[in-house]
């Protein structure tokens, strides 16, 4: 009788929705595909789990799966909709079937640095259009975001001087706006996810990436490449942790209220963290040999003129199916200028 009685209260706990478990501890579960020791998770995942079971006294805590241990970059949204993972790293990019108008903060030439990027992105996301017509549908919400700064064109052999220098070259890319990008100036897309660049690289079916800085080193990739543009932006990434939407609205009132302060508190010190750290390894990349190479004035005009179109056409592609692209660019556009970014 005593034993039906024990197990008749673990069912009646386990029953009850999370908002009534405010008093006991609550485990969430986070993942992402960035090998261990990344940057973004030092600079953004891991300070912020740290300081949402701070504010919550203990009471919540995660466990971290890092490294594509549950899945690929490209399965985060699904994994995170569907409940196996709470928390999930969902890069846009990866999944631009699902969530095509994000990409409108990673347009060449948009803005000059990680934290202009960020913030303006994180309005939108969190609270406009994006936030709306992306996060909803999805059944996510977003958590963190990080806008790195602009990409460059980065090569193992030859270096790029001229808009003729890019013609033909095989370039990594996280595809949409990227590849809009790519061929707008010549060059061939070769789209794929971050973790599978180096195989590709290191056997030669790539001629070099578009990359951020500190990704470079982080996924080895500072072994491989020789050459790296200066001068213009080639666009941008979006590294974005959402929570299902479900587990969001079962926490109780002061969770949500310490996690959304957290969030609050390290989007701009991520940011700013991101564009010192560039620094830091851009010295420690040119110390190991790598040719960081502005491009001549003569260059960079040209290239800015042939990427003057590229948001258009990413618009009118999205607006052609319903998508109300040009409508997500002119709010982000709005708030880089807020923000004194244009």
């Amino acid at each position: 009788m005593k034993k039906n009685l024990v197990r008749a209260a673990a069912v009646l706990a386990l029953s009850l929705p999370v908002s009534t478990l405010q008093a006991q501890a609550l485990e969430l579960k986070v993942a992402d595909s960035f090998p261990a020791g990344h940057y973004l998770v030092r600079l953004m995942l891991k300070p912020w789990m740290d300081d949402v079971t701070r504010r919550t006294n203990g009471a919540v805590t995660f466990t971290y799966y890092p490294n594509q241990q549950i899945g690929k970059a490209a399965d985060m949204l699904r994994l995170t909709q569907s409940g196996v993972v709470d928390i999930g790293y969902i890069g846009p990019s990866y999944v631009s079937d699902k969530m095509p108008l994000s990409e409108v903060a990673q347009l060449p030439g948009a803005f000059a640095t990680s934290c202009q990027g960020t913030l303006a992105y994180w309005k939108t996301a969190r609270e406009g259009i994006l936030a709306k017509q992306e996060y909803a549908p999805n059944k996510i919400k977003l958590l963190l975001a990080v806008v790195l700064p602009p990409y460059q064109v980065w090569t193992v052999k030859s270096k790029v001087e001229t808009t003729k220098d890019m013609q033909g070259l095989k370039l990594r890319t996280t595809g949409g706006a990227q590849d809009l990008t790519l061929r707008a100036l010549s060059a061939v897309p070769v789209r794929m996810a971050a973790p599978d660049a180096y195989e590709s690289l290191s056997r030669g079916t790539m001629d070099g990436l578009l990359f951020p800085l500190d990704s470079v080193v982080s996924y080895g990739l500072d072994k491989l490449v020789k050459h790296a543009t200066e001068g213009v932006s080639f666009g941008s990434f979006i590294v974005a942790y959402s929570i299902n939407q479900s587990v969001w609205d079962k926490l109780p009132d002061d969770v949500k209220k310490a996690m959304n302060e957290a969030s609050e508190a390290i989007t701009p010190q991520a940011c700013a963290g991101v564009e010192k750290e560039g620094e830091v390894t851009k010295k420690q990349m040119q110390d190991e040999g790598i040719s960081f190479d502005p491009l001549p004035e003569a260059t960079r005009t040209e290239i800015k003129d042939k990427l003057k179109g590229v948001g258009k056409e990413w618009a009118g592609g999205l607006d052609s199916r319903g998508k109300h692209a040009s409508a997500a660019l002119k709010e982000f556009d709005d708030l880089l200028a807020a923000g004194g970014a244009k």
